[in-house]
């Protein structure tokens, strides 16, 4: 009997794969810059290369808002033994 505690590995379950896609999307879509590098369609005078980045920066607080209460809920059901 040894008093070192046993490391449990990670779980992959389908809650977290949603949590790693809603981190890994914004990386994805402003990496891919020949979707976005172009001037049409332009909207209310602004190019698209513009105004496609910074609807990304609310798309992606709102994916990172979604990931951080997915994964509260995930430990919060880990903490009672999978019940919530």
């Amino acid at each position: 009997m040894s008093d070192v505690p046993e490391v449990k590995r990670p779980v992959v379950t389908p809650v977290r794969v949603v949590i790693a896609l809603c981190l890994v999307a914004p990386f994805v879509a402003m990496l891919w810059v020949g979707s976005y590098a172009k001037v049409d369609p332009a909207f209310i005078g602004i190019p698209f290369f513009y105004w496609y980045q910074m609807l990304w920066v609310l798309i992606s607080t709102a994916l990172t808002m979604i990931a951080y209460k997915l994964w509260q809920r995930d430990q919060r059901a880990r903490k009672t033994g999978g019940q919530a």
